[in-house]
């Protein structure tokens, strides 16, 4: 039986790479760059060459090697079909197959904010539960959704794609994705911070975010742990947003745990509440004492997710 199994976190900037081992102890991580030049034709081939040299390294056999779990940013299918990744250059073909006749190993791909969410639901915040959605707020909002243990991919690998819940059909700004009002236009780092520049220019509220050249996300936070009314009121506004999706969400998933990641979550506390908060107050009856817990895995959670992905464990 092997020992080992590879955790791989395709990102469009760094390639994370884990080594584990088959209970969930991560043994040795290390980042290769993302050649994107030719439409990412030299992706796989970078992967398939780091990982076979930290098995030379470390005097691994393949057989011993229970193959390799990846995350990649965009929809996969269950057959490990790519369903084009436009910030890799990527169209549409079986990033499984490849990555597998380049290794000679077994692969397995998914989703990576699915991965991440694989990841915390097996060694972070979700530890110890079989039900699990994961939220990631960070420039955008991403999610992944754990039944009975298993990822919920759906037909097109666009199960978890919280961040595109239509929040308010009255708007008229335009999300990343094309559509108008999604939860990641007013729930992610840069929906906060468009929410301040417009609460600033429309309140006469004082506030010391005033007296900020440039706001960010975590200037909000701080301001509203200080007792500042205007940053408060943003802060609510988040929680009310996320509170009311994750109502939406638990009637169809019901789940035990949602997990709060990304840059954001970097809040706390303060920002648990307030979802929670709202949570309670538009969440059915049956699902209102849902648990609520921070991500723990960091970066690291696309890695731990891939190696869950392959190992079964």
């Amino acid at each position: 039986m092997a020992e080992f199994g590879f955790g791989v976190d395709l990102g469009g900037t760094t390639v994370k790479l884990g080594l584990f081992g088959v209970e969930g102890n991560i043994l040795d991580k290390w980042e290769i760059p993302t050649r994107k030049e030719n439409q990412g034709a030299y992706i796989l081939g970078d992967i398939a060459e780091a990982l076979n040299k930290k098995l030379e390294e470390r005097n691994i056999p393949k057989y011993n090697v229970a193959g390799v779990g990846m995350g990649v940013p965009g929809p996969i299918k269950d057959d490990g079909t790519v369903m084009k990744c436009v910030n890799l250059g990527w169209d549409i073909f079986n990033v499984a197959e490849e990555l597998s006749k380049l290794m000679d190993l077994p692969v397995k791909v998914g989703n990576d904010a699915n991965m991440a969410a694989l990841g915390e639901s097996w060694q972070g915040g979700g530890k110890g539960f079989k039900n699990v959605v994961m939220v990631t707020l960070g420039t955008g909002v991403g999610g992944g959704i754990i039944v009975d243990g298993k990822m919920i991919a759906g037909t097109n690998g666009a199960g978890g794609e919280i961040g595109h819940i239509t929040m308010n059909t009255e708007e008229t700004a335009s999300c990343g994705c094309g559509k108008k009002g999604c939860l990641e236009q007013y729930a992610s780092a840069t929906g906060i911070v468009n929410s301040a520049k417009k609460l600033l220019a429309s309140s006469d509220k004082p506030s010391a975010l005033r007296e900020l050249d440039e706001v960010t996300c975590k200037d909000i936070f701080d301001c509203a742990k200080a007792n500042d009314e205007l940053a408060k009121e943003l802060v609510e506004s988040l929680g009310k947003n996320l509170g009311l999706a994750l109502a939406h969400i638990s009637c169809v998933v019901d789940p035990e745990v949602f997990v709060i990641g990304g840059g954001v979550s970097k809040a706390g506390d303060i920002l648990l509440e307030v979802i929670q908060k709202y949570y309670v107050q538009y969440a059915f009856h049956a699902s209102r004492n849902t648990k609520f817990a921070l991500a723990k895995l960091g970066n690291d959670a696309g890695m731990y997710g891939g190696a869950k992905l392959i190992l079964g464990k």
